[in-house]
């Protein structure tokens, strides 16, 4: 674990009660769902950044290509001695090739996950001794406010936000998010994002359903993050992974699948699940360019660059914002 006398540390992270909340009323839908950001435990990290390296999960391998190919050209737009602001921070690979090129004043990394939030941070302080480092372990899902961190008021903010975790929300709330980023930047601001892209839905399917169940252990993990938090009491062998495209709608859906007629007791409330009945655990939205682009324009940003692969895979999109 990093000294946290490195860089400043915030500590903002939902309590107990809101994982209680959002747990307990996610079941009591008529279609059950959970918020995929409580993937997110020390386990859950571990795990997705052991999805990131596997040979079908093209987006990870693909964007920091993309990243080591025109961050120099990014840098350019993004400007000088900025404040950089992640949200979603991880392991800040794709985050160490746009400081490299970048070279910001500050940078303030947001993430829901404490434990990789602190490994990332302190890291990165370490890398960059001449950059400002903060850490801010918040739901950036939700609208939220900076902290006030000592010495990192810069003229321009830049939000960085890789990995195309906006995919997991759906388009309404991609919307409410990006008008809420608009409003960190500010006035003269801009935001770096990544995108998947609309593909074969045969890829898509791979990518969400690994030869070596990574995807399906990660999901999984979900619920004994459940039965050790909320007292829970789910069988792990009786749900299966269950991940497919949906191509009306755009997106890759995962679920967990009861494999039985069954109860399950959490925090002290039962519930049933019908044999094959399902949990709702994330969406992953796929977009064209100009869907997305069209998105952010309704945010109140300019669309004013796009960068993709050869294979039109993935895209990461510059959005910027008028003085």
């Amino acid at each position: 674990m990093p000294l946290l006398s490195k860089y400043q540390f915030h500590d903002l992270h939902p309590d107990t009660e809101n994982l209680r909340a959002d747990v307990l009323g996610g079941l009591a839908q008529p279609r059950k769902a959970l918020a995929p950001k409580y993937f997110y435990d020390a386990c859950g990290s571990e795990l997705f950044e052991a999805i990131c390296g596997l040979p079908e999960y093209y987006p990870t391998r693909t964007e920091l290509a993309m990243m080591q190919a025109s961050a120099g050209d990014m840098a350019r737009l993004l400007g000088p001695n900025c404040l950089l602001i992640e949200y979603g921070a991880g392991s800040g690979r794709k985050t160490r090739v746009l400081i490299e090129a970048m070279v910001p004043a500050a940078y303030v990394a947001i993430d829901i996950s404490r434990t990789a939030l602190q490994q990332c941070a302190g890291e990165l302080a370490a890398a960059y001794p001449a950059v400002r480092v903060a850490a801010v372990c918040a739901d950036y899902s939700r609208p939220m406010r900076l902290p006030a961190i000592e010495g990192l008021n810069e003229r321009r903010r830049v939000i960085y936000f890789p990995g195309s975790t906006i995919g997991n929300f759906t388009r309404g709330e991609a919307l409410a998010f990006l008008r809420h980023a608009h409003a960190i930047a500010g006035a003269g601001g801009a935001m770096l994002v990544g995108v998947d892209l609309k593909k074969d839905p045969a890829r898509l399917h791979a990518a969400y359903n690994d030869a070596q169940g990574v995807t399906a252990a990660f999901n999984l993990n979900l619920l004994t993050r459940i039965n050790r938090e909320l007292d829970g009491n789910f069988d792990l062998k009786a749900f299966e992974h269950h991940a497919f495209y949906d191509i009306h709608e755009g997106r890759i859906e995962m679920h967990l699948r009861s494999l039985r007629d069954q109860h399950v007791s959490v925090a002290g409330q039962v519930f049933h699940f019908a044999a094959g009945e399902t949990i709702h655990t994330e969406n992953s939205c796929k977009y064209s360019i100009d869907e997305f682009q069209r998105l952010a324009r309704e945010a109140g940003f300019a669309a004013e660059h796009c960068w993709t692969d050869a294979e039109q895979l993935f895209s990461v999109h510059y959005l910027s914002i008028a003085a």
